[in-house]
């Protein structure tokens, strides 16, 4: 038995926008391409007025309205975030930084010794 919170994926409606964005989208190129003996500025209008109207095909199907919804709840927790001060910010920044430093000079320490272990040691080879 389905739950009543579950919504169909898709219904026929929402597949026909979603097919027509798509056969927008793609006139919008074609129509730039077909458009070449035009100014550049007149293809370029073409091909964003075309660009616009499909994505507001996509917007107005269902996977779009739960675009837009995503969008706005992450906005919304976006906005919860508590932020830190920018002094905070910078020491944190600086502590990473610094972390960074000390990994990349212990790394090259640990080649070093390897390497002389390995060549100089084990292979006898001399740099």
């Amino acid at each position: 038995m389905a739950s009543p919170n579950l919504e169909p994926v898709s219904t026929a409606a929402d597949k026909a926008k979603l097919g027509a964005a798509a056969v927008v989208f793609i006139a919008a190129f074609g129509a730039y391409y077909a458009l070449h003996a035009q100014q550049t500025w007149l293809r370029v209008v073409a091909l964003l007025i075309l660009l616009v109207a499909a994505a507001g095909l996509f917007l107005i199907a269902g996977p779009g309205k739960a675009l837009i919804a995503y969008t706005r709840d992450s906005v919304r927790e976006v906005r919860k975030v508590v932020w830190p001060e920018r002094k905070e910010a910078i020491q944190m920044t600086a502590i990473v930084f610094g972390f960074v430093v000390l990994m990349a000079l212990f790394l090259w320490i640990v080649d070093k010794i390897l390497e002389w272990g390995l060549y100089d040691m084990i292979l006898g080879w001399k740099h």
